[in-house]
């Protein structure tokens, strides 16, 4: 009985899925062609980013506008979520296949991750 209880555990974590490897994305034009016509998505928020440095969408039913540049191999942007300004800040960008991660503050800080559709 425990090797059939072993063998259906090492069965059941093999299907687990692989935690993913994210790489960075190091030039805007990398960025450009991995979000250019394209939502990025994850609960509650849907943005585009555009080629000429342009943020817009929705975030928890609120208007989401701003603009960005690519600065020193970052993501740099200005965004307001409805009224409240939530400042400027360079943020790190990595992908994984349909997935990709800000993180903030040059990728010290807190990240967020979106799905690409």
């Amino acid at each position: 009985m425990r090797k059939l209880l072993a063998a259906k555990a090492l069965l059941a974590a093999s299907a687990l899925p692989a935690f993913a490897d994210f790489t960075k994305v190091d030039d805007k034009s990398q960025f450009v062609r991995l979000v250019e016509g394209k939502q990025l998505t994850r609960p509650l928020v849907n943005l585009s980013v555009s080629r000429d440095g342009a943020i817009t969408g929705k975030g928890a039913m609120r208007d989401v506008r701003g603009s960005w540049q690519w600065q020193g191999g970052y993501f740099c942007r200005d965004l307001y979520w409805g009224e409240r300004a939530l400042g400027y800040n360079c943020q790190q960008v990595e992908v994984s296949g349909r997935t990709v991660r800000f993180t903030s503050d040059r990728g010290a800080g807190d990240s967020a991750e979106f799905s690409i559709r």
